[in-house]
């Protein structure tokens, strides 16, 4: 369907997720990971996990027509060089601002001039892994939450140094994913963007109510869903987020 190529750094829960989104939007996809294993869970719950293509087929959501198409862009490989070749790159490594920037500094030398780089990364400043670049102006945040074929959510962090025209990009890819994005700025001096800088707050709270006895983790989590219609709550949320929905 597209033309674009789209490399995903890393395997986990997220990468595995992000990889399965952009091959269903029409992007021919490249999954890496320096773990066998994590590609096999990867392949497998993009196949037949609980968020996967057969689950979307079942839910209506795709054709089988559809599912197969989207399962043929997908390739997952630990050539590292074949995902970074393409045209956007999305690093989804684990959350270490020091291999994050070691990361982006090896992209750069890898990529292609014309490729956009992109971080998953829940909070560490893109500036950071920008600065480690020759490319400031194509390296953007596009942070995704879990799990990510089914979420709306598309926070796309730029800095004062990223390109109209990479920003656009972006948007325009998580749309078709998609997704809602929206476009804030990167601040270095705080961690977690919009989204989990007010998570975090909540959290903290939360954590606090349970410390003084008032309530459980399970009754904490309970109440804010029955409250406040979220599929879960955010001890439950932190849980899956970080292992997987399960």
């Amino acid at each position: 369907m597209s033309e674009l190529k789209v490399g995903v750094i890393g395997a986990g829960v997220m990468g595995g997720g992000i990889a399965q989104s952009t091959a269903a939007a029409g992007y021919e996809t490249i999954c890496t990971d320096i773990a066998e294993a994590a590609l096999d869970t990867a392949r497998k719950d993009a196949a037949e996990g609980r968020f996967g293509l057969a689950g979307a087929v079942a839910r209506g959501k795709l054709t089988e027509d559809e599912a197969g198409a989207a399962i043929s862009r997908i390739t997952f490989t630990g050539d590292f060089a074949a995902a970074a070749s393409c045209d956007v790159i999305i690093e989804c490594i684990p959350e270490r601002l020091d291999l994050k920037v070691r990361m982006f500094r090896d992209l750069d030398a890898a990529a292609p001039e014309r490729a956009i780089l992109c971080s998953n990364t829940s909070g560490f400043p893109i500036a950071a892994m920008a600065a480690a670049t020759e490319r400031p102006g194509r390296v953007i945040g596009w942070h995704w939450a879990s799990p990510a074929f089914v979420m709306k959510f598309a926070e796309i962090v730029v800095t004062g140094e990223t390109a109209d025209e990479t920003r656009d990009r972006v948007v325009e890819i998580a749309a078709r994913c998609g997704k809602n994005p929206v476009v804030v700025k990167d601040n270095p001096m705080s961690w977690g963007f919009v989204s989990n800088r007010i998570y975090a707050a909540m959290l903290r709270e939360a954590a606090r109510v349970v410390e003084e006895g008032i309530a459980t983790h399970d009754e904490v989590n309970q109440l804010m869903v029955d409250c406040y219609r979220w599929p879960v709550g955010p001890f439950a949320m932190v849980k899956g987020a970080g292992s997987g929905w399960k």
